[in-house]
């Protein structure tokens, strides 16, 4: 244990530290005392000697104000100076502002050198020092300006203050101190200037001017007077003129002038006298030049990304448009920079909307951020970006194709009607089409002769890859390059003769070569095919009956003929060889290319006749081995099937079809075999009530029953069972009177079409209770007789099998072509209204359709509010199109969705796809070819004893023969036999497809 003494001497040590440790902090605390005395004395001595300062500026200020006599030079100089050693520009912004009235005021005295703020830099003890005072006072404008909006009236006022005092001070041509005898005092004054121009340069001159240009220019309707503009722009270019227009500076100014949104379209109409400016300095020339550099363009567009390099784009597009001979003179420069521009946004457009995506009103989805200021000048940048695709561009571009001639007939071959069946007889027309002179033929047909490597198709090539980049990067505006690029009737046939022309041979085996070559030149060519396919089916799809095959708009129709020949060909070698199977990128978009102008030329020739019997064919391909190649799965003919299925003869697209039918009855049980039998449903019919019981017994049957065996039973009127098996023959006497109740106009569930009366949904059809799934009911009915192979006497309206089919979702389908198989003659009063030459709107016609509903008379409005919107000559296209659509869509837009969801329950969408509209027709009512009676003996079957020989059978085929209408021979037919009745014609050698059931 502790002593005493030890535990005293303790306590007294600690007692000793503790009290050291308070005289320390007692003197800590004095020393932080007088330390904050000092600071506070301090700040309290600077803030009044701020306060006196800032007062007598005031005086100054006040006194100037009042108009004393106190505004000399040196006073200005020493109060500015006093000024900026205090400034802070929340506080001290009203002061700055009447210092910079005050020195302009002295600028503008007359005879009163001492005045002059800027007599001070003839000062030779205060040079430097005014040069640095003003280069403080500008920076201080700039930033100034950099928070100003211009939209508010006050701030205006004060941009315009900054902005004279910018222009005052960066050019000596308003120094009255320099006239007379002070003119040998100009170069130094100007070297003064520039140097004064290079140190705001240095701080961030350009930024702040595309600041304010973007505030005052971002909108639809400027906001910048014409005096601040031309300031503002007058500005920008003086760096660069001083400098020689040294690429140091064009950069910056590319950068940050040249991309404000819209700037030259706002320049031509507030201040066109800037536009001059450039104009005679040949700033366009400067900037291609620049800008055909690869690497400097890159760079530019990396500084401005996506959004802003399209207000480049624009801004130098529309400086093109004003300057047509420099255009012509650098148009390789110039088509170079701006492929290399779309190429760079190119690359962030994206397909689909995803997290790291953002929509634009032009590239769509786009994975750069995007500035969503820029939206409400976007039109005007659309503008702008139209003279890419303008007339006077496409003529400077392609004008070594459009000066060429092509030589045409004397006279256009006559294009024949369509006929009730959508069937043209065209062996006269193509016989005179292809009787042409054999000039005409050259350019028609690929002769070759012309090199790939020339200068003038490397000039056609990169012009083509211009416009294929800005359809893919320009994704919502498309349809407007096209429309441009279609304008000129003659581009597009010469751009084929340009075509025909390429290689040793032209023509197919060029092109086929480029696709296995992974060259530049390769891309190029196929580039050149691409935008002629984009463009030539854009015009098709948008030209009418009259314009393709009467007028002959663009292309003849030996014309259409050679082209289908070609791409048909080009389309199966890409398949057949493999191409497709793995293709991506630009050879995907090639084929999507290629495959929809060729599709929409078919889907033209199936409506209306212009090319030669069997011209979709391939001969070269065997069905035997595509069916074959789809026994084993093979994609190449799984692709002929899905793509180009015309190619294969219809009546093996019949067998096919039926094929497909088999299999799956045999995948889900439906065909008997001597293991198992399958499932029967039996159904009881009342003759008098036949619609009605037939609609209550079989609507509720599931989808595999509805394939499945149906025995019918008839009653009659009194309730007793007819007599009679159904070994399917009565269930095919119920189904084609089912079909042939339903479908009766009288019902109203359908109508018929006004000239050759076929079918289609009435649009009134819903005065009936559950009409919709009345619909639905005819619609599985229909699908069964398809696919049991029952022909059924139902003619449909070419437009509704083209919506069974599908091909109304295509981006190519056009409702006005559908038109004639609705009312012929509406659709020609429609399309007077295209070619009126008048004003539309004295017609009174508006968007909105009135119709006679059972007495009354109904307005239907195409548009929301379209009874109060008048057609004129600028929406009249719109309304004919919307019109169109209405009449054979929107009327009947639920009853075709119901029918066509009962049909596919049974038949499958892609089984039919292979058909087109007539030979869908064809499928589900049978052909009208006369039935050959020695193929139909050939392969009959005989049952029950009969056989060849039999005096009966004799007899039976002497009537036929003699005494049988054809009419009566195809009933006789369809009453013997369960198959279409095009089987029964075409097929040759399938016996054991047919039957005759003779008693």
């Amino acid at each position: 244990m502790f002593t005493v003494s030890q535990t005293s001497r303790a306590w007294f040590i600690d007692r000793t530290r503790q009290a050291r440790e308070e005289r320390l902090v007692q003197k800590e605390r004095e020393r932080a005392a007088v330390e904050i005395q000092a600071y506070v004395r301090s700040f309290l001595c600077r803030r009044q000697l701020h306060r006196d300062i800032r007062r007598e500026i005031d005086e100054f200020l006040k006194g100037d104000d009042s108009g004393s006599n106190k505004g000399s030079a040196l006073c200005i100089f020493k109060t500015t100076r006093k000024l900026l050693f205090l400034f802070r520009i929340k506080e001290d912004n009203e002061r700055f502002e009447k210092l910079c009235r005050c020195i302009l005021s002295s600028m503008d005295a007359e005879n009163e050198p001492k005045v002059w703020y800027v007599s001070l830099a003839l000062s030779k003890d205060l040079t430097l020092l005014w040069i640095k005072q003003i280069k403080s006072i500008l920076w201080y404008c700039c930033e100034f300006l950099e928070q100003l909006k211009p939209e508010i009236l006050q701030d205006s006022k004060l941009i315009t203050l900054y902005l004279t005092m910018l222009v005052t001070f960066t050019d000596t041509s308003t120094w009255k101190i320099l006239r007379g005898k002070g003119e040998s005092l100009r170069l130094a004054m100007n070297h003064i200037c520039a140097n004064i121009m290079g140190h705001l340069n240095q701080c961030g001159f350009y930024s702040v001017l595309r600041v304010l240009l973007t505030r005052g220019l971002a909108r639809s309707r400027p906001c910048l007077s014409k005096g601040t503009l031309t300031a503002a722009f007058s500005l920008a270019l003086r760096p660069v003129i001083a400098a020689q227009f040294s690429d140091n500076l064009i950069r910056p100014f590319l950068i940050h002038i040249m991309s404000v949104p819209a700037l030259v379209t706002h320049l031509s109409t507030v201040t066109p006298e800037r536009l001059t400016v450039l104009e005679s300095h040949d700033m366009l020339r400067k900037f291609i030049i620049f800008l055909r550099d690869e690497d400097r363009c890159h760079d530019i567009c990396e500084n401005l990304e996506g959004c802003h390099t399209l207000c480049l784009m624009g801004n130098i597009l529309q400086l093109g448009s004003l300057s047509p001979q420099v255009l012509e003179e650098e148009t390789d420069g110039f088509v170079s920079l701006l492929t290399q521009m779309l190429c760079y946004c190119q690359k962030y457009v994206s397909q689909k909307k995803s997290n790291l995506t953002h929509w634009h009103p032009v590239l769509g989805w786009f994975s750069q951020s995007v500035d969503y200021g820029l939206n409400e000048s976007m039109y005007l940048i659309t503008k702008q970006l139209q003279f890419l695709w303008g007339v006077p561009l496409i003529r400077t571009f392609f004008s070594d194709i459009l000066s060429k001639k092509l030589l045409e007939h004397q006279e256009p071959a006559p294009a024949q009607p369509a006929s009730p069946q959508n069937v043209l007889p065209v062996k006269s027309l193509l016989k005179r089409a292809f009787q042409k002179s054999a000039s005409v033929r050259n350019i028609l047909r690929p002769v070759g002769g012309k090199r790939v490597d020339s200068a003038e198709v490397q000039k056609v090539c990169d012009i083509c890859v211009l416009y294929q980049t800005s359809l893919t990067t320009l994704t919502q505006i498309r349809l407007q390059i096209l429309t441009g690029l279609t304008y000129l009737d003659d581009l597009l046939p010469k751009l084929w003769a340009f075509i025909c022309e390429l290689g040793p041979h032209g023509g197919l085996k060029l092109f086929l070569e480029c696709l296995n070559n992974d060259t530049e030149e390769s891309k190029q060519l196929l580039a050149m095919l691409m935008l002629f396919c984009d463009c030539s089916r854009h015009l098709i799809t948008i030209l009418d009956d009259i314009e393709v095959y009467e007028e002959q708009i663009s292309f003849k129709l030996e014309e259409l003929v050679t082209i289908s020949s070609f791409l048909n060909s080009f389309v199966f070698k890409m398949i057949w060889d493999g191409i497709v199977e793995n293709a991506k990128g630009e050879t995907l978009e090639l084929f999507q290319s290629v495959h929809g102008w060729l599709m929409v030329l078919y889907e033209r020739d199936c409506r209306r006749r212009f090319a030669p019997e069997d011209h979709w064919l391939r001969k070269d391909l065997k069905p035997s081995v595509l069916f074959q190649e789809l026994d084993k799965d093979r994609k190449r003919a799984q692709l002929i099937l899905q793509y180009i299925p015309h190619v294969i003869p219809h009546k093996n697209r019949v067998l096919l079809f039926r094929n497909m039918v088999t299999k799956e009855k045999e995948k889900l049980g439906l065909v008997e075999t001597s293991s198992a039998s399958p499932h029967v449903t039996h159904i009881t019919i009342r003759r008098s009530r036949m619609l009605e019981d037939g609609y209550e017994q079989l609507r509720q049957l599931s989808q595999h029953a509805m394939k499945g065996v149906i025995r019918v039973k008839f009653v009659n009127d009194l309730g007793v069972d007819e007599a009679g098996i159904d070994q399917d023959g009565v269930f095919k006497e119920f189904l084609e009177e089912m079909i042939k109740r339903v479908f009766d106009p009288a019902l109203n569930l359908f109508k018929t079409t006004s000239g050759d009366e076929r079918l289609y949904p009435s649009p009134t059809s819903y005065i009936h209770e559950n009409y919709l799934q009345l619909f639905e009911f005819v619609g599985k009915m229909l699908g069964k007789a398809v696919y049991e192979g029952i022909v059924v006497d139902v003619p449909f309206a070419s437009f509704f099998l083209s919506q069974l089919l599908g091909h109304h979702h295509s981006i190519f389908y056009s409702s006005v072509d559908e038109l004639p198989s609705l009312d012929s003659e509406f659709y020609k009063n429609l399309t007077s209204i295209k070619r009126y030459d008048g004003d539309i709107a004295d017609l009174g016609l508006t968007l909105s359709y009135d119709e006679d509903v059972m007495g009354q008379l109904v307005c239907h409005e195409l548009i929301p509010g379209g009874k109060t919107i008048p057609v004129t000559n600028e929406n009249k296209i719109s309304y004919i199109h919307l019109m169109a659509h209405f009449r054979m869509h929107t009327q009947i837009k639920n009853q075709t969705a119901a029918l066509i969801s009962g049909f596919r329950s049974i038949i499958k969408p892609e089984w039919i796809r292979m058909f087109s509209t007539p030979e869908l027709q064809r499928l589900i009512s049978g052909d009208n070819a006369e039935i050959d009676l020695d193929d139909l003996k050939k392969h009959t079957v005989y049952y029950g004893g009969f056989h060849g020989s039999h005096r009966v059978i004799i007899w039976l085929w002497d009537i036929l023969a003699s005494d049988f209408t054809p009419e009566e021979r195809a009933m006789f037919l369809k009453l013997n036999v369960a198959l279409p009745l095009e089987t029964a014609s075409w097929e040759r050698h399938s016996g054991a497809w047919m039957r005759s059931a003779f008693p």
